[in-house]
């Protein structure tokens, strides 16, 4: 191992005393730089920046993310940063080298069926009020799009001070989305029945308190409320989604911002009015929506590769087709 190198790892294992996993993973970068600055003919004190690009772009060609390219780039400036205090270089190559953006995750969306199967399943051991209430939580989330934090905020009725509600009659949910935008979700059928369904049952787990209720003054103007008559939080609407997935036999479990993807995904395919999901899902811009449409992209792959039989064609042989 390159003398400099050595002498820096010592450095952050006994004067700087970092932990032994970390001081092993540095052991790996400066390995690696310096196999570069072998192969490139130069010392470990002539790198320069192009030097340093070149060999970012040479990893990130070679399949390395650009999350992991960021961490060897962070261990190479501390090691340059090191050699500067020592005196050994008069700039740090690495400084203003940047590693290559990381692609952003596709949210993970639902099919079309898992979706169906999950909205329409019903878990026989739930008591009744309980199957009602999940069973319409589950309905909104998919049906309309609705963040978790829209949802425990809806209220059974309109008021001045409820941050959103349901209108059954128009078939309406009113929420009060991020940055405190007010925006109006159409409620499909199915959402409308089961949402008719838990209100029928609701007052059942309602606890009986001396008093008039005052909308919008206690949880009990709460749609969605638990076992104490208290509003739903996030935490719990995620666990009690998380549940019924798996009760409804789902290969992986479910959240509530799936079931939010999963909306935007299925009316993106089968409109293709990205617009039209913008508005829906409240997005302040465009481009936030336009994630969906890699989804969507991704799902006509999907049947290609199944259905198409240009997509199975086999190349060479005698037997191949061209």
């Amino acid at each position: 191992m390159d003398v400099l190198v050595q002498r820096y790892l010592d450095h952050v294992r006994f004067e700087k005393r970092l932990a032994g996993r970390t001081v092993a993973l540095y052991t790996l970068d400066l390995e690696k730089l310096a196999a570069h600055a072998a192969q490139a003919g130069v010392s470990l004190t002539a790198v320069e920046s192009s030097h340093i690009r070149r060999w970012v772009a040479q990893m990130h060609s070679g399949g390395r993310s650009g999350r992991g390219i960021a961490l060897i780039l962070s261990g190479w400036r501390g090691f340059y940063s090191w050699l500067g205090r020592e005196g050994l270089v008069a700039s740090n190559p690495v400084l203003g080298v940047r590693s290559p953006k990381a692609g952003k995750p596709l949210p993970k969306a639902l099919s079309v069926d898992d979706a169906v199967q999950m909205a329409s399943f019903e878990a026989a051991d739930n008591h009744p009020w309980l199957e009602a209430r999940d069973a319409a939580m589950v309905e909104l989330l998919y049906g309309g799009g609705l963040r978790v934090g829209e949802l425990t905020g809806l209220d059974v009725y309109a008021s001045e001070v409820a941050r959103g509600w349901v209108d059954l009659q128009a078939g309406e949910a009113h929420v009060l989305g991020k940055g405190s935008k007010r925006r109006i979700v159409p409620v499909g059928a199915k959402a409308v029945q089961a949402l008719q369904a838990w209100l029928e049952l609701r007052a059942s787990a309602l606890p009986v308190l001396p008093g008039p209720v005052v909308p919008g003054a206690t949880s009990h103007a709460a749609l969605f409320i638990g076992r104490n008559g208290t509003r739903l939080t996030a935490q719990s609407i995620w666990q009690r989604v998380r549940q019924r997935s798996l009760q409804a036999g789902l290969a992986a479990p479910v959240h509530p911002h799936m079931l939010r993807h999963s909306f935007a995904s299925h009316v993106l395919q089968s409109s293709s009015d990205l617009r039209g999901v913008q508005e829906l899902l409240g997005h302040a811009n465009i481009s936030t929506t336009q994630i969906y449409t890699r989804l969507d992209f991704q799902h006509l792959a999907k049947a290609y590769d199944a259905a198409h039989p240009r997509a199975h064609l086999k190349t060479g042989g005698s037997g191949g087709s061209k």
